[in-house]
């Protein structure tokens, strides 16, 4: 009985299928490194008591005891949807700005980023762990406003209204892990600080774009803060938005995209090079 031989050809095939094998499909990991995100978030119960209690207080710090604007259906509504987008970008460059620094600190990380899957499993799941706790943190918000203002939305405005503020949310998830990945946790935070108050102000979320001079209203036009709003109250009252408010954020969504991907690999050549 003659041995069975194996030509090269055939061989070298079954070398690389084994290992085809064993990959996992990219939404297969995505899943893996979002489990493993929102588990370790929550285990720290005040990260999440914190989503949840800022927007509330400053719901009704800022917004409740202005009874002009609290009585005034459209007012009420505009001032809940602006204060929640302030909320989620608070939230989500704070989060991810310092979240992602001090996660490189951590013995941990290393070992993560050694494993062969590449940065955009882990970057989708963030994006997608960033949605899930700002709708944690907006859910309590619409209660006080339906309870304390006259803020009314349709069914099919606050549906659309929750998911515009979640695609909104997801340039400023990028942009703080293009943060945390570029910067120590010392350094993430100030550089936080000054990237948020200003885009909050230029984009309309403490006072209304219609009292802004015309050249604060062309730079405004120019912000994701102000794209974001501008969808945000089209989407919960009816009003038009300026017509580029889409291709603003689609575009500051691209950049910064691009921005944490870039930080993510320099990051990656400078510790594992």
């Amino acid at each position: 009985m003659s041995p069975v031989t194996t030509s090269p050809a055939t061989a070298a095939a079954s070398a690389h299928a084994e290992p085809e094998r064993r990959t996992r499909p990219f939404w297969v990991l995505a899943w893996l490194h979002l489990r493993y995100q929102f588990l370790e978030t929550v285990r720290i119960p005040v990260a999440v008591l914190g989503n949840l209690l800022f927007p509330s207080l400053s719901m009704f710090f800022f917004v409740v005891p202005q009874r002009t604007v609290a009585d005034d259906p459209l007012f009420a509504t505009v001032a809940v949807a602006g204060l929640g987008l302030f909320a989620v970008c608070s939230a989500s460059l704070f989060t991810y700005g310092l979240g992602v620094a001090e996660d490189r600190q951590l013995p941990f990380y290393p070992f993560l980023r050694s494993l062969p899957t590449g940065p955009g499993p882990q970057m989708v799941a963030r994006v997608l762990n960033g949605g899930i706790f700002s709708l944690f943190g907006l859910l309590p918000l619409i209660v006080i406003g339906w309870l304390f203002t006259a803020a009314t939305v349709t069914p099919g405005q606050l549906l659309a209204g929750i998911g515009t503020i979640l695609a909104v949310s997801v340039p400023f998830v990028l942009l703080g892990m293009a943060i945390g990945h570029a910067l120590s946790a010392k350094a993430a935070l100030p550089v936080v600080q000054v990237i948020l108050f200003p885009l909050a102000f230029a984009g309309g979320l403490f006072l209304p774009p219609q009292m802004f001079p015309g050249w604060l209203d062309a730079i405004s036009q120019a912000t994701p803060t102000r794209a974001g709003r501008d969808l945000l109250v089209q989407a919960t009252t009816g009003a038009e938005g300026y017509a580029l408010a889409l291709p603003v954020l689609v575009g500051w969504t691209v950049l910064f995209a691009v921005l944490a991907v870039l930080a993510y690999r320099r990051d990656e050549g400078r510790r594992f090079r």
